[in-house]
């Protein structure tokens, strides 16, 4: 898998011994052969927590590998069908409200020149967990933080037991508070910008939108995420998807941002 993520591609630019991607994990469980055991127990942390941390990867679609994986998969061949689309296997599709419908429409028309990631924006909470670069998570007792290669971002989850804001200055990846229910961590997030995009087709979260986490690594290599959007503004219902993702080992995180040597800007003229 990764040799077709981003990550990828941007080694094949850089020498090898100038990055840890090859440096083994420390604590993977491997099998005889000196693999990594992906299907070993899920790890717990000293406080007695399901350990959520790791590198991670959506799970990628089934045509990665193909040999004409462009043309098998489409622009999405990097990450999963969630990248594009998060209704992707929600029977039915996303419930949009119409004004939404039209704006997803007009997106996929204009082939989203319109979207927020295209310019260098920050892709906002859902699509940190979708977009192809890798994620990394750091469990530590009070807080769950995201590392992501995309645009060398981040996102915190509390673990202290504070409440939401009442009156949130909306930012991209809002606020989030959670506690842990079982082996289940639950995470209660608001404060979102008007506008962000869920996905490549702009899906959009509004202002006022509640999101609901559920996180469940089911063993060393594998995790749920329970997303449950609560936006009537966009949408006519709550939804819910699940994502699947996946332990990416012995390796580590690249920097990376969008406009690394861009030479484009200086030849775009307004009128």
């Amino acid at each position: 898998m990764k040799a077709l993520s981003l990550a990828t591609l941007l080694l094949c630019a850089a020498p090898g011994f100038a990055q840890w991607v090859n440096y083994p994990t420390p604590g993977m469980p491997r099998t005889k052969d000196g693999k990594p055991d992906l299907k070993a127990a899920t790890p717990k942390t000293a406080w007695g927590t399901p350990d959520l941390s790791g590198i991670w990867q959506l799970e990628p679609n089934p045509c990665v590998g193909s040999i004409s994986v462009l043309e098998a998969c489409g622009s999405d061949y990097r990450g999963g069908p969630e990248f594009g689309n998060i209704g992707a296997r929600l029977k039915g599709g996303l419930p949009y409200q119409p004004w939404a419908a039209e704006a997803v429409k007009q997106h996929n028309s204009e082939l989203g020149k319109n979207d927020p990631v295209a310019y260098c924006r920050p892709a906002g909470v859902v699509r940190l967990l979708t977009y192809p670069p890798f994620r990394k998570f750091i469990q530590v007792p009070g807080v769950l933080v995201m590392l992501s290669e995309r645009d060398v971002t981040y996102r915190q989850i509390f673990l202290d037991g504070r409440p939401l804001p009442a009156d949130p200055s909306p930012t991209p990846n809002g606020y989030s508070s959670g506690k842990w229910e079982g082996d289940t961590l639950v995470v209660q997030s608001v404060g979102f910008m008007d506008g962000t995009w869920l996905d490549r087709k702009g899906s959009p979260l509004m202002e006022g939108a509640r999101l609901t986490e559920k996180y469940r690594r089911t063993d060393f290599g594998d995790m749920e995420i329970e997303l449950t959007v609560d936006d009537p503004k966009s949408y006519t219902k709550p939804w819910t998807v699940t994502l699947h993702e996946v332990l990416v080992p012995d390796t580590e995180l690249m920097d990376y941002f969008c406009q690394e040597n861009e030479k484009e800007a200086p030849h775009m003229v307004g009128k």
